[in-house]
């Protein structure tokens, strides 16, 4: 089971990296390039999902992953469309920095018997939104507020409150290309109160951020954006993950 890996290695103490592909964005050459560099340098899994997809692009991108990457395959759903048995897991997603009860319970409901028929393992995880200077597509597409970001009790009460209905990871993102990463501050509140995997992304482009992201608490660190641009980036991130180990 993927979750048990990602616990085991969170009880161990081991930083983890995974790499966010964007189907929507990415040409399927610039997926096999980043998948072929993810089983290269060991990425601990990759994530699939974006906010938008207008074709049978997340398929095709499955499949390319799969060929050349052999992690664990993780969907990370912008909508209740983004469901495909090529994965081997999915996060079921909760929104619980907002109140939009649609991203609470009620797409859910939607995908619940899809999900089911499609034998992929379910990870309930709590979806927390935190603040930019700009907008994010994240921000937008879900039509809620997200937590300020210099407001780490906020985000700590609400990850307790997120464990204590029974989510099994936490993850807090500051959204796809945002301008910069969760505070430092947020994370190490969010893990203080919390006792199940945290996980961090949004505007971590540079090794320094992951390396600063998994000493405040995070377990897992996504990168997304940032691979994007520049695939090669993968063996900085990896380097640092690594020392970390140590």
């Amino acid at each position: 089971m993927i979750l048990d890996q990602i616990r085991q290695k969170t009880k161990q103490g081991k930083p983890q990296l995974a790499v966010l592909f964007d189907p929507g964005k990415l040409s399927l050459p610039e997926v096999q390039k980043t998948a072929t560099l993810c089983e290269q340098h060991r990425i601990d899994c990759v994530l699939v999902g974006g906010s938008l997809m207008l074709d049978n692009s997340l398929e095709n991108c499955l499949t390319v992953i799969k060929k050349e990457y052999s992690g664990p395959v993780i969907l990370f759903p912008g909508n209740t469309f983004q469901v495909h048995p090529k994965a081997d897991a999915i996060l079921f997603l909760s929104l619980i920095s907002g109140r939009n009860a649609d991203l609470l319970i009620g797409k859910h409901v939607e995908a619940a018997g899809i999900i089911k028929a499609s034998h992929l393992e379910v990870i309930p995880t709590g979806y927390m939104l935190i603040s930019q200077s700009q907008p994010t597509g994240a921000q937008y597409m879900s039509q809620t507020l997200p937590i300020p970001h210099n407001k780490p009790e906020i985000a700590a009460a609400t990850a307790m409150a997120g464990e204590m209905l029974g989510l099994q990871v936490l993850y807090l993102d500051a959204g796809s290309g945002a301008s910069e990463p969760v505070h430092e501050e947020m994370i190490r509140a969010v893990k203080q109160y919390t006792s199940i995997p945290l996980i961090v992304g949004g505007g971590i482009c540079k090794p320094t951020m992951a390396q600063k992201a998994w000493s405040a608490g995070a377990n897992i660190v996504v990168i997304g954006t940032a691979f994007e641009k520049t695939p090669h980036l993968i063996a900085s991130f990896t380097e640092a993950r690594n020392i970390c180990y140590e």
